[in-house]
């Protein structure tokens, strides 16, 4: 499965969404380097890095990663992180012998408060469907190899709850800073379809 199927059409929102953009640009009203300058925003500094945030913290310190992982809809309004639509997080540990992965089956369903926009094969048919079905397969095309004897767990976003991946923390790290943990934790790390990047060997 590619990350970015071309061979899926843009949907409808898509479409009215760049088809307004467009308008806006010809009337002069938006600048067009701005707007990708937004996309980039919430994409690549402030999304992703308020998730990679959340978890430096809970890999940091023991007792917000219990309050993270028992209540994630209140940890994370402990560092001004709350969903706009009420939606409640929950925030799945990865451990040697289980790993989580997210997905929205129906629809898009995406913690975005804290992941930035979704990547574009988060959306496509192959891995909502796929995902479910076979997930060591699928996870394995992102190149990553789940060893037999771990368990990979679904979970399926909705309406009404928002899934987060709280991935295991590279060995190494043990006196890391929180700013610096931080820039190990990627997206993908996230979702579940990635680790976070090694420590660098010394």
């Amino acid at each position: 499965m590619s990350h970015d199927d071309h061979t899926v059409p843009p949907s409808t929102l898509a479409l009215r969404i760049k088809a307004i953009e467009t308008l806006m640009v010809e009337k002069g009203k938006v600048d067009p380097g701005a707007v990708s300058e937004i996309v980039d925003i919430f994409q690549n500094k402030l999304g992703p890095r308020i998730g990679a945030g959340v978890v430096a913290r809970a890999w940091s310190d023991p007792a917000y990663k219990t309050r993270l992982l028992e209540n994630g809809t209140e940890a994370l309004k402990e560092v001004g992180v709350g969903g706009l639509q009420g939606e409640a997080m929950v925030i799945l540990e990865n451990t040697p012998e289980i790993h989580n992965v997210i997905v929205c089956t129906l629809c898009s369903c995406y913690p975005w408060t804290v992941l930035g926009l979704p990547p574009t094969w988060y959306k496509s048919a192959p891995y909502r469907s796929r995902i479910v079905i076979e997930p060591r397969s699928v996870l394995a095309e992102f190149g990553l190899k789940i060893a037999d004897d771990r368990e990979v767990r679904v979970y399926d976003s909705n309406a009404e709850i928002r899934y987060m991946v709280l991935p295991e923390r590279p060995a190494g790290t043990e006196d890391w800073s929180e700013e610096k943990l931080a820039a190990l934790v990627t997206r993908d790390s996230m979702i579940g379809t990635g680790v976070p990047l090694a420590a660098p060997a010394i």
